[in-house]
């Protein structure tokens, strides 16, 4: 983009040509030089500046899910945030990590695909010595999982990946799954070397241990999804958040949810000294109930309508008689959006 002059720019430049204080040539020279942008045809950039400013914000939210929910299973203090969003080659992403380290094959349901999520040894012995009753210090030592630590990072990572599947909502319904875990880099081989990923670098601190967790995500994996990497996307996802599908689906919910009936016959105020002297025969007076009076059916903590004692087979039922009150659609619909936010 070529630079504009003001008017006084302007001025002072021709000014300064005629006194001879800048020659015509330096002039000439500066307009030819060009801002030249290198561009590498062996790794062409596959995402925009939005998608990726898109996806750091996807996973800032991953990042605060993790944080709380690694804190809570560990009982030890933890904090993940996003460093970096990049894209780059998978050559380099796996030239870039160390060996032996924790590596999870990813499978990204719906999406046609698989992704890579890698945790540095320091965080995972970290991890590991905490959950084994340590205090949460990383190992000196360079060397591959055992099998029981393995089953310990497969319960860490299968909540992580719980995080992410929140994390993407506002995209795609994502479900991932974990597929196995490997320590050598070069047996991860999902993508040929040259093909673009985005990887999304988390620093990692479990106590004083800090730490890299890296989340590589092939582009083959994304592509269907690329177009919703977007924030207009992303907000327009949210405001659909009321929309008659979802009142149906929230009412369909509320259909199964289960509360406590209750048919009151009456109720009187006693000391408790009374209550505790009650015996089996005792009657109990009570003075603002008569006999042909209805009885009351709560719902939850709620009187909702008047009701007769009666029968069905051998049980004991109560027959609905009338509301006390009548609750309007769109006092329910106000009740249900209530509940939605």
């Amino acid at each position: 983009m070529n630079e504009v002059l003001s008017q006084d720019e302007i001025d002072q430049l021709l000014t300064a040509i005629s006194t001879g204080d800048i020659e015509t040539e330096d002039v000439t020279q500066a307009a030819d030089q060009r801002k030249i942008k290198i561009y590498d045809f062996k790794r062409p950039d596959k995402f925009s500046k939005e998608q990726i400013r898109t996806v750091s914000i996807m996973h800032e939210t991953f990042a605060r899910l993790t944080t709380t929910s690694l804190s809570a299973q560990l009982r030890y203090l933890a904090n993940v945030h996003v460093a970096s969003v990049d894209q780059l080659t998978y050559e380099e992403f796996i030239r870039s990590i160390p060996n032996p380290t924790t590596l999870a094959i990813i499978n990204m349901d719906p999406l046609k695909g698989s992704a890579v999520l890698e945790i540095d040894p320091s965080v995972t012995y970290a991890i590991i010595d905490r959950l084994f009753g340590g205090q949460g210090e990383g190992a000196k030592i360079n060397r591959d999982l055992s099998e029981i630590e393995m089953s310990v990072m497969e319960g860490i990572i299968v909540r992580i990946l719980g995080n992410m599947r929140e994390a993407w909502s506002t995209v795609i319904d994502l479900r991932p799954r974990l597929g196995q875990i490997e320590t050598n880099p070069q047996f991860a081989q999902m993508v040929p070397p040259t093909e673009m990923v985005v990887l999304v670098t988390l620093e990692t601190k479990v106590g004083d241990v800090e730490g890299m967790m890296n989340f590589c995500i092939p582009y083959i994996t994304i592509e269907p999804i690329v177009s919703k990497l977007s924030a207009q996307y992303m907000y327009s996802t949210v405001r659909r958040g009321t929309t008659t599908e979802n009142m149906q689906l929230l009412r369909e919910r509320l259909n199964t949810v289960e509360i406590p009936v209750v048919a009151e016959v009456g109720s009187v105020r006693i000391t408790v000294r009374d209550v505790l002297s009650l015996r089996a025969g005792d009657l109990i007076r009570l003075p603002d109930v008569g006999v042909d009076d209805p009885l009351t059916l709560r719902i939850g903590n709620e009187t909702k309508f008047y009701c007769r004692p009666g029968k069905v087979g051998n049980r004991m039922a109560v027959q609905i008689t009338e509301r006390v009150e009548d609750i309007a659609p769109e006092e329910f619909e106000e009740l249900t959006a209530e509940g939605d936010e």
